[in-house]
């Protein structure tokens, strides 16, 4: 596992609304038992609501998802489902999001 891996979200009461998890934690937390992810949702769910700063655009197995950033959260690392990709594409993004969301720029 390792900072901005896609995995499948394995949790079966939200992996059809949220089918993908971002991992966004640095590599240098693994030894913790959880994980911060944010939520991947389908491009269908959005209807273009949505806020460009706050949810990235990415394609994953071929569809286009939007990472949620403001709903991002701390899972135990063992509901974690497979890796399905790498985006490390993303970093900038999301890390100009949280500082958005924490410090209002």
């Amino acid at each position: 596992m390792a900072q901005f891996d896609i995995h499948r979200n394995s949790d079966p009461g939200s992996k059809a609304r949220t089918p993908f998890l971002l991992e966004i934690q640095s590599d240098i937390l693994s030894a913790l038992a959880t994980r911060i992810v944010v939520p991947l949702r389908p491009g269908s769910m959005m209807k273009g609501m949505f806020i460009t700063h706050l949810h990235l655009k990415i394609e994953v197995e071929g569809s286009e998802h939007f990472a949620i950033v403001p709903e991002l959260a701390a899972i135990p690392q063992s509901r974690l489902g497979a890796s399905v990709r790498s985006a490390p594409e993303l970093r900038q993004g999301v890390i100009e999001a949280l500082d958005l969301i924490f410090t209002g720029f």
